[in-house]
């Protein structure tokens, strides 16, 4: 063993052969902020023995509660890591903490050791495209998007930093909504709650003709109530709704679905997704 590893520390590949997983998920583990190994000055991951029985339990929620990294943060809760204190480590931040949407997906993809052919052919999203999008945070639809935080076990909530806050506040005013980067054109999404929960609460205000620009699926359930203006919903490529200001909707997440302002006014709907699978 090096003889600047010391003895109660442990390597990446020893690490994750401990916890039950790849490398490369304990690498994306990192990037999401559930942990933070010790680095040697060579760089080097380095994993406590505290941190191996963290490793343990994230492994278990992901695998039997079957959560991803932002409702297993919300689980665990950011603050009982386990993680070296700031300044004790030597490691540079990994968790994207206020990073543009484009960067975060740069440091997963760089975290995963993945090209951009990978994540291209992966998600069906052009190479150029994605290029751009890391670069300027823009030019991606809303269904491409959920594409890539699918891709990378997370939640397009999480990419757009709705989980970087932690004050355990929760009341929002009038007005004072986080809003999300612009990443499609024509949708403003607003976050109605503070930090990672088990529950995405969001203010969509759609201009004429924005939409998903696709279909997509994913667990959970959700709820959407719209304020003004009005939407066309589809579930299953085969069925269509078209709701109205007063207008209530609720479906299973897993049933593949997309949405479109098709008035020639915007739209304002509440819409709730449950757990934050979003």
């Amino acid at each position: 063993m090096d003889m600047n590893v010391k003895s109660n520390h442990f390597r990446i590949a020893e690490a994750a052969r401990i916890a039950g997983v790849s490398t490369s998920t304990l690498r994306l583990w990192e990037a999401h902020g559930l942990i933070t190994p010790v680095r040697t000055q060579a760089g080097q991951r380095l994993f406590t023995v505290e941190q191996l029985a963290r490793l343990k339990e994230i492994a278990r929620l992901r695998s039997d509660k079957g959560l991803n990294p932002a409702a297993i943060a919300t689980r665990m809760g950011q603050d009982k890591a386990g993680n070296p204190s700031p300044g004790k480590s030597g490691a540079a931040p990994v968790d994207g903490a206020g990073l543009p949407v484009g960067l975060r997906i740069r440091r997963l993809r760089q975290a995963s050791h993945q090209t951009l052919e990978a994540i291209s052919q992966a998600t069906g999203i052009p190479v150029s495209t994605l290029s751009t999008f890391e670069r300027t945070s823009v030019g991606v639809s809303f269904k491409s998007l959920h594409e890539l935080a699918q891709h990378f076990n997370t939640t397009v909530a999480a990419l757009n930093g709705q989980a970087d806050h932690h004050d355990n506040e929760y009341l929002v005013r009038a007005g004072e909504w986080a809003t999300w980067p612009p990443t499609s054109p024509g949708v403003t999404v607003q976050a109605l709650s503070r930090g990672p929960s088990l529950m995405e609460c969001h203010r969509f205000e759609l201009a004429p003709g924005a939409s998903s620009e696709g279909t997509y699926s994913h667990a959970g359930e959700e709820f959407l109530h719209i304020l003004a203006g009005s939407i066309e919903i589809s579930l299953d490529s085969s069925r269509f709704f078209l709701l109205a200001a007063g207008d209530s909707f609720y479906f299973e997440s897993v049933r593949p679905h997309a949405w479109r302002n098709t008035a020639d006014v915007p739209a304002v709907v509440i819409w709730i997704n449950t757990p934050a699978t979003f």
